[in-house]
């Protein structure tokens, strides 16, 4: 068997529906796997209505995946910082996070295996150490747990949010609010399900983004985007929302772009948490790749 751990952000869901949400799978599968006491809310077996409270640690065990495994690479990696309970790595633009969808090698877990001595097996054997996700063209900080109780308070602390991660991003055209909040409802696109998109109420999950600008050029926008949730795609898809997609976005951007990019401009620039062991907070820093300020460079003061 396998565990996967998640850390209810909100209150007042039935855990079956919340694990649905999670994961890939059915309504008809999470019941069977509660029925046979392979899900449990902080340790305990529960039943399928059992309503879950923010901060709550749900685990549910799944069949080893035994056709997948996952080997050590010698790939460069970028550590910033680690010690026996944490590593902080500052991901390569192009780099996935984990394997799936075709990626079986070049993940960041297939670096991280070889570069470290130890990753947290609360995810399994497919997504070692992972905590949270940035997207496979988006650049910057992540933090990875080297031991199951370090994962576990990383969990909390993003669902509780006193996790905050900072990204920047150069945005198309001109923002014309120097500061505020998008809050919606993120969901798969109802047209396009490999996209995610703004939905209605009930059709997503909820999604905040706080904003502000910083510096303002002659048809884009320098941005800095603090995190409160952590949602697919979500900063993506709230530029898109405001009208001011990621510049460099094959998917939520422009179709015709400007720059010879290999991606989206968008990099998670800052990390700030609290150790797990010795509960000082820590803050960490990565300036924006050499492509994003090849960029700004290029681009004209308004």
């Amino acid at each position: 068997m396998t565990d996967r751990c998640f850390v209810a952000e909100e209150p007042h869901k039935r855990v079956d529906v919340f694990l649905c949400g999670e994961t890939e799978l059915t309504r008809s599968a999470v019941k069977k796997l509660i029925d046979e006491g392979n899900v449990t809310v902080n340790g305990e077996t529960v039943k399928a209505g059992r309503e879950i409270r923010a901060g709550d640690v749900i685990s549910l065990s799944l069949p080893e995946p035994k056709e997948l495994s996952v080997r050590p690479e010698n790939i460069p990696l970028d550590i910033v910082w680690q010690d026996e309970d944490i590593a902080v790595v500052n991901k390569p633009q192009g780099m996935t996070v984990h394997m799936g969808n075709g990626n079986t090698d070049g993940t960041l877990v297939n670096a991280l295996l070889y570069h470290l001595d130890s990753l947290s097996g609360i995810n399994g054997v497919i997504r070692p150490g992972i905590v949270h996700r940035i997207d496979k063209d988006t650049s910057g900080l992540l933090v990875v747990a080297k031991n199951d109780k370090a994962h576990v308070s990383l969990s909390r602390q993003i669902a509780e949010k006193t996790c905050r991660r900072t990204y920047y991003a150069l945005l198309e055209g001109r923002v014309r609010e120097d500061s505020g909040r998008i809050e919606t409802f993120i969901g798969r696109s109802p047209s396009d399900r490999t996209k995610m998109a703004v939905v209605p109420e009930g059709k997503g999950k909820r999604a905040v983004t706080d904003f502000c600008v910083v510096k303002r050029y002659r048809g884009y926008t320098l941005m800095r985007f603090d995190l409160q949730t952590g949602r697919t795609h979500q900063i993506r898809v709230h530029a898109k929302h405001m009208g001011h997609p990621v510049v460099g976005d094959p998917v939520y951007g422009y179709k015709n772009q400007k720059f010879d990019l290999k991606g989206q401009l968008l990099h998670a620039a800052a990390l700030t948490l609290r150790h797990p062991t010795t509960g000082e907070t820590l803050t960490f820093e990565a300036p924006l790749p050499d492509y994003f300020e090849k960029v700004l460079a290029g681009l004209e003061d308004e």
